[in-house]
């Protein structure tokens, strides 16, 4: 009769995470996102862009705010939910039936573990798609230039080098301006300087030309064959036309440039393994130059020649890439295979011979490509454990929480809240550190993805070997007793 009994504590546990994982989820994930809409609002209203391309920008950056904020809520989920438990003494029911909190521990790890596998799934497939798409749109944003974009007491920059604009007023509205100021820079071999009272501007209907009406004005051009000579003349009404302002959104159909986090894990190992595969070709190079160099030093025929451009093994790397191949290859139909031609591998009397030495200079930058060639797998790697990092840190988040939650139950929301700002705040600098320091091949990018996760691990395992200690109970565990767990250790200042 203990098995139904056991996969009924399980379930209860079990139940009692999902209500505070889906609210501490939906609770983080919208803070997370009224703060991105606080700060780029203002500039995406300013481009004078569809209400449609605003929303889709926000959408967006969803898959990254949950990318960061699904262990933040497994981490409050497992405080929250154990907690109560503790303080309604339910998990000293339990000990007291023989039930230990190994097995208290098991069900919560196991759903902190599908929810690490979603997390994965989300990192690696759906958030590098979302994230290209976000910096093309975020380009596509930037190319365009809306009328009132233009500020009034500022010379504006309309065509880059090429066309300024300066106005005392600007009216959004009906685009009208006072008091122009135009400098002209785009022909090399004159310079005019354009006034005018009172304007207009409007635009093509595709919107790519502005058209500017001036009123009752003045040009003043100097041509640089004749410095001396300086004509000045006066309108009433001058049209002029700006080509390439842009002030439509182009959205582009078709970027395949993606950085390190616009790939999946996949896409990445194939970019680590050419880059292990260039410093690899490098050193082959320098150590032929050396060999070269030496059998012509000695008067010995050169070797022949053998290419260095072998080809990357398509096949993915990894179990993982592997994995996702052959489920990939039931969903698509097989490629067609182009036939191979065989080639012959030239003869050594065929090779040109060399008719000079190799200077020493030849080989003086292997190091350096060397070098580019790590720090370029190093960047990839870095990414891959992080997305690997964040979604194990689901599981130590559950191995954490749940002996805090235990030992400390009188802690309330103060403690969710203060344990989780900590733990969140040391994790994600952690992450943060240690990206950089593994881009720049300081330390290796498994520790510095992976430290994190470590240090938390430990600190998890060892609270929990507190509270299984013999005599440990769930009573008592106030903000106290949480401080002097902490900082009982350090030695008491004495005042004198």
């Amino acid at each position: 009769m203990a098995r139904p009994t056991v996969r009924i504590l399980s379930r209860y546990i079990l139940r009692q995470h999902l209500p505070p994982l889906g609210f501490a989820l939906a609770a983080l994930t919208c803070a997370m996102l009224v703060n991105q809409v606080a700060k780029q609002f203002g500039n995406l209203v300013g481009k004078g862009l569809p209400w449609g391309v605003i929303f889709e920008v926000f959408v967006l950056t969803i898959p990254f705010i949950v990318a960061m904020t699904l262990p933040m809520a497994v981490l409050v989920a497992v405080l929250y939910a154990f907690s109560h438990l503790a303080a309604d003494n339910e998990v000293t029911a339990m000990k007291a039936s023989g039930v230990s909190v190994g097995r208290l521990l098991a069900p919560v790890l196991g759903g902190a573990a599908l929810v690490g596998v979603v997390a994965l799934a989300w990192n690696d497939q759906l958030l590098p798609r979302s994230n290209h798409r976000l910096r093309t749109l975020l380009v596509d944003i930037q190319r365009k230039k809306p009328t009132f974009q233009l500020k009034e007491q500022v010379i504006n920059e309309v065509v880059p080098g090429q066309f300024f604009l300066r106005a005392a007023r600007i009216d959004p509205a009906s685009n009208k301006l006072k008091d122009v100021t135009i400098y002209d820079l785009e022909d090399a071999e004159r310079r005019r300087i354009i006034t005018a009272d009172s304007g207009r501007m409007a635009y093509t209907p595709g919107g790519t030309d502005l058209y500017l009406t001036l009123l009752e004005g003045e040009i003043q051009e100097v041509k640089r064959v004749e410095p001396g000579q300086f004509n000045r003349t006066f309108y009433r009404t001058n049209r002029i036309r700006v080509a390439g302002i842009g002030n439509t959104l182009e959205r582009t159909e078709s970027d395949t440039y993606r950085g390190d986090r616009e790939m999946t894990i996949c896409g990445m190992e194939q970019v680590v393994a050419q880059a292990e595969q260039e410093a690899q070709r490098a050193r082959s190079e320098a150590r032929a130059a050396v060999v070269a160099d030496l059998r012509r030093l000695i008067r010995l025929m050169p070797a022949a020649s053998q290419s260095s451009d072998a080809t990357l093994d398509p096949a993915p790397p990894g179990f993982y890439c592997r994995m996702l191949a052959f489920l990939g290859g039931w969903l698509r139909p097989e490629e067609a295979q182009a036939a191979q031609v065989p080639q012959l591998p030239r003869r050594p009397e065929m090779q040109p011979p060399a008719l000079t030495l190799i200077t020493p200079g030849a080989t003086a930058a292997v190091d350096q490509r060397v070098r580019a060639a790590r720090q370029r797998a190093a960047i990839y790697q870095v990414e891959i454990h992080k997305k690997l990092a964040i979604s194990a840190a689901c599981v130590i988040f559950a191995l954490l929480g749940v002996p805090v939650a235990i030992r400390f139950p009188r802690g309330g929301v103060g403690l969710v809240i203060g344990t989780s700002l900590a733990v969140f705040s040391i994790y994600y600098v952690g992450l943060i550190g240690g990206e950089e320091l593994g881009d720049r091949l300081i330390v290796s990018p498994f520790l510095a993805m992976w430290t994190p996760n470590l240090i938390f691990t430990a600190v998890g395992l060892g609270l929990l070997w507190v509270v299984r200690r013999e005599g440990s109970t769930a009573h008592g565990g106030d903000w106290d007793d949480l401080k002097h767990a902490m900082f009982g250790w350090l030695p008491k200042l004495r005042w004198t």
